[in-house]
């Protein structure tokens, strides 16, 4: 399936690495004309080489999307080589902490990063997009907004906040030819992830090389029904094709890349 993204400019933040970058790389692959965010020149720019190098066009935005002029910046950056079309909101960090680790000002901070930075863009690109008749916004949320962990409480309540506003969007943007959709990833193998599990595997009795922990790792955490982790390029398919001409009739949804790790039919 060609998804013809030819023509299209697409802003995908964090995309320095990890899923953001897979995703970056992916959409300019089918053709669109990419801008590469973070906060680190350097990784940045070497995501945006890679990307040229192998034929395809990439641009670049640095800024702090916790801050209003950082959000500022970036939505300047990225328009200054033609209007965007697509914006993936994929930026968003947390912390492994538990309940009593969670304090009102780490609450304040992930919510400031994982949501309010995700509006801040859409209120700078989707007006256009409107005037236009034609966009995307893909939010990446995650099965913990319907399916919460007893830790990191803070991280669990910004997902379902990504989720709600992904749909509220959608809403409004009725007739306008913009679409507002999710991805929802289950645990995804990024460096992060091969790091925290490999750090806690063997204390946990899972194992001491990755072959070992891997497996342990899956069924422990994270019981899913391909009994695996997922692979970042998994994500950025799905975002590709809510991005496509294919996908006009889907807005307002929640499309779960989890292996079956969410145990419901709705």
């Amino acid at each position: 399936m060609k998804l013809d993204l030819l023509g299209k400019r697409a802003l995908v933040t964090g995309s320095s690495a990890g899923l953001g970058e897979a995703t970056a790389r992916l959409l300019a692959a089918e053709g669109a004309a990419v801008v590469i965010h973070g906060r680190d020149k350097a990784r940045v720019e070497a995501v945006a080489a890679s990307i040229r190098a192998t034929g395809g066009t990439a641009d670049t935005a640095l800024g702090d999307l916790a801050t209003d002029e950082g959000a500022a910046e970036t939505a300047r950056a990225a328009t200054a080589g033609g209007p965007v079309d697509i914006l993936v909101n994929n930026a968003g960090f947390y912390r492994h902490l538990s309940w009593a680790e969670a304090t009102p000002a780490e609450w304040n901070d992930t919510y400031n990063v994982n949501v309010v930075s995700g509006v801040r863009m859409i209120q700078h690109l989707v007006p256009a997009m409107r005037e236009r008749g034609w966009g995307r916004v893909v939010t990446i949320g995650g099965g913990l907004a319907s399916q919460p962990m007893n830790t990191h409480p803070q991280y669990n309540a910004t997902l379902a906040a990504r989720h709600n506003l992904a749909v509220s969007l959608a809403r409004d943007l009725k007739g306008t030819g913009v679409t507002s959709n999710v991805v929802s990833p289950g645990a995804i193998l990024v460096e992060a992830t091969k790091e925290l599990v490999t750090q806690i595997g063997p204390a946990r009795g899972w194992g001491r090389t990755w072959d070992e922990i891997r497996p342990n790792a899956v069924e422990a955490l994270i019981p899913n029904d391909q009994g695996r982790f997922g692979e970042p390029d998994e994500i950025a398919a799905a975002v590709a094709y809510l991005c496509s001409t294919y996908a006009q009739y889907i807005s307002g949804a929640t499309i779960r890349v989890d292996g079956g790790l969410i145990r419901s039919a709705f």
